[in-house]
């Protein structure tokens, strides 16, 4: 509970730092990919859904706006790359578009959680 408030106080913060991580690592020239455990494209959904996370979470009726620009920043991103030594593939766009839509189903159950909790402490104040 606690770290649902302090992304939701710090949201655009951690929006922000999400965006810079994410955009560094994608146009970071490279030979080849560092060596970490599982794929690619599973590295892109979970990137793209701690970047969607926060805003999903604090601002859900305006998580079109946000998930429609991190889309399209992540096509951006695709269309660069070929330019600084990096591949850009369609797929990691795919793979990207489906770590917002997971961010945004996350944090609507955990808003709906969220409410749930708060409603049961109102109701037990009063």
């Amino acid at each position: 509970m606690k770290l649902i408030v302090f992304i939701r106080n710090n949201w655009v913060v951690l929006t922000l730092l999400s965006l810079m991580a994410i955009t560094i690592s994608s146009l970071w020239p490279a030979d080849q990919l560092p060596p970490v455990p599982g794929s690619d494209k599973l590295h892109h959904v979970i990137a793209y859904s701690i970047l969607m996370f926060p805003a999903a979470l604090r601002r859900p009726n305006k998580w079109v706006y946000f998930g429609l620009f991190f889309i399209a920043y992540s096509g951006g991103i695709e269309l660069v790359q070929p330019y600084v030594n990096r591949y850009g593939e369609w797929l990691d766009l795919l793979a990207n578009s489906t770590g917002v839509v997971c961010a945004v189903v996350i944090a609507g159950i955990v808003n709906r959680i969220f409410l749930v909790k708060e409603k049961a402490e109102s109701i037990n104040i009063n």
